[in-house]
Order: C-alpha cells, then sequence, then structure tokens
C-alpha cells in the first residue's frame, strides 16, 4: 500500500505491507546520493524475507528522495525521517517494531536511540566509507550481515563495530559476497530470513 509518512514538515513516500497486527519492521535505503531508494534490489530482498516471517512491512524514501520532500541532511535528517517512520508503525499498534537497513541505512540505524525497538539487523553497515564513531551501544540485540568481498562493509571492521553496538551481537559473513550480493541474492535472502528470530 502507497503511503505518506508526515515527517514534521516533511511528507516522505512510502510503502506499507499489514500482515501482522504485532509483529513489523522498518527497513530503510542506501545512500540518497548514489542512487540508492527503498525500491534498491537488497532492500527488496530484506523485505521479502520479513514478509515471508509474516511481519508488517514499512519502507520510506528519506528526504529529497523519490517524492519525499525536503533534502539530503548529511544522516541528522534521516535520523529524524527514521524515528517518523518508528511513530508511525506503533501508530499501528506494533509496541516493539524491528528495524532492518542496508548500507547508508544501517548507518541511520546505528546511530538511531529508539528504546522501544525489539531487534536491529544491519546489512552491509558502510564503516570504511562512513563514520560510525558517534554510534555507541544499543538498548536491544543486534544482527549484521556482510560480505567476504564487501569493499565498503568488511568483516574485518565490521566486527568491532558490532561488539560496540552490542556485545552478544551476530555477525555472519558471506563468504565470496561484495557490497551489492551479486550472485548471492538467494543466499542473502536465507541469511536474513535465519536472523529473525520472534
Amino acid at each position: 500500500m502507497e503511503k505518506e509518512i508526515t515527517a514534521g514538515p516533511l511528507t516522505l513516500e512510502a510503502r506499507l505491507i499489514i500482515q501482522s497486527p504485532v509483529q513489523g519492521v522498518v527497513i530503510t535505503h542506501p545512500h540518497p546520493l548514489y542512487g540508492g531508494d527503498m525500491d534498491n534490489p537488497v532492500v527488496s530482498i530484506i523485505q521479502g524475507a520479513f514478509q515471508k516471517k509474516g511481519f508488517t512491512t514499512l519502507t520510506f524514501n528519506f528526504r529529497g528522495v523519490g517524492t519525499s520532500t525536503g533534502r539530503f541532511d548529511n544522516g541528522r535528517g534521516e535520523i529524524q525521517d527514521l524515528e517518523f517512520a518508528l511513530d508511525h508503525l506503533k501508530e499501528l499498534g506494533i509496541r516493539e517494531p524491528w528495524l532492518a537497513g542496508y548500507s547508508f541505512g544501517a548507518w541511520v540505524n546505528a546511530h538511531t536511540q529508539c528504546p522501544d525497538v525489539s531487534r536491529v539487523l544491519l546489512v552491509s553497515p558502510p564503516v570504511a566509507f562512513m563514520d560510525f564513531s558517534e554510534a555507541g551501544s544499543m538498548d536491544c540485540p543486534v544482527s549484521a550481515v556482510t560480505g567476504s568481498f564487501d569493499e565498503l562493509a568488511p568483516p574485518t571492521l565490521v566486527k568491532p563495530l558490532m561488539e560496540r553496538l552490542d556485545q552478544e551481537s551476530n555477525l555472519v559473513v558471506l563468504e565470496g559476497a561484495d557490497h551489492f550480493y551479486s550472485g548471492f541474492t538467494e543466499t542473502l535472502s536465507a541469511t536474513v530470513s535465519d536472523l529473525i528470530v520472534t
């Protein structure tokens, strides 16, 4: 279902698929300045994995992307966008939503302090491309997926980030996969599905 989310003075283009009244996830997309949007193939894989588990899913375009109003705000405004999206899901009755994101979306997720979030899934958090130094310990379990050939999210850098976010975090490395998961779509889907533990 296509819809708009009110985010302060802005409106965000969004897609809401309602399946469960209690289990839901907000999914964030890659970097807006590099063509990232909610229709990104990896975002679609994440969305599909959650839908197969019966979750209500909410994807949206950050400010300035698609028909979302506003303009790119170097992450600060995008964190606010995510918080409005989470509030929207909670208004539907989903009190402890999941949070999932890919690349830049994973950066936004890692910098969002939302105490009511149940779990966080980071796909290829771009630690070799963006500064994660201000991302601190999160109040919920955190899982991550990256590829062994991912130059933007190399496992050697993702691992210490995960330990900082959640000492009991779960990191899955897909051998041979790069940042775009070319040729690994089914493997990524299965991996994300395995990490959706309720």
